[in-house]
């Protein structure tokens, strides 16, 4: 009694779209006002002078200038500021 096994659909093939978070410019980068200089689920790295952050966390440039990242003290979170050119 040879016969097919019946084919049972596939328990996988569920995926969510990925989020293309992350730094988008590094330091030292020349930026224009209004780019995206980085992605990022809640406040890993915090906004510095000329920086603006979107509702969803999303730091970006206000001025066009050069992208600096570091500290404001010891044991505070990472910063990015854009110096202007």
């Amino acid at each position: 009694m040879a016969h097919k096994k019946a084919g049972g659909s596939s328990r996988n093939g569920r995926d969510s779209q990925s989020k293309r978070l992350g730094v988008k410019r590094f330091g030292g980068e020349l930026v224009n006002a209004g780019e995206i200089i980085l992605r990022q689920r809640g406040t890993q790295v915090h906004p510095g002078n000329n920086v603006g952050m979107g509702r969803d966390h999303t730091l970006f440039a206000k001025v066009t200038g050069r992208i600096r990242y570091g500290h404001k003290g010891p044991g505070s979170p990472t910063t990015v500021s854009v110096v202007p050119a």
